[in-house]
């Protein structure tokens, strides 16, 4: 798949996942953690691709060992954002970090982020 259509795709899907995070309830004014995967077979250009996203500016996880269903290891880690649920923010970090993951040639595999009900919590 092109750089282009990986950045398409996931910009078409984060609409899509911030349309049913709020039906779902989610807090639209909460503060997200949101968290870009970038994988590899090879460790070290993984490593090499993780220096280049910090160097942009990204906060960035531990590489994990990983794997899929048909026995394939993987390196993986995480780029973790702390941001509104705002598409244009989220959009813009893809395709920054598809064009990293581009250069190096590693897995943009998308983005996650977890429920925020808006409650405070008091523990």
């Amino acid at each position: 798949m092109s750089l282009q259509q990986v950045i398409a795709d996931w910009q078409e899907e984060t609409d899509f996942i911030i349309q049913e995070l709020l039906a779902d309830g989610s807090d639209p004014d909460a503060e997200y953690t949101i968290e870009h995967h970038l994988a590899s077979q090879d460790f070290k250009v993984l490593e090499k691709a993780a220096v280049d996203v910090f160097k942009a500016g990204f906060e960035v996880s531990d590489a994990e060992e990983a794997e899929l269903e048909d026995g394939t290891q993987l390196w993986c880690f995480d780029v973790i954002v702390e941001a509104p649920l705002a598409a244009d923010g989220i959009k813009r970090d893809i395709e920054t970090l598809a064009k990293i993951a581009d250069k190096h040639q590693v897995i943009y595999d998308g983005w996650g982020t977890y429920f925020e009900s808006g409650e405070e919590s008091n523990n």
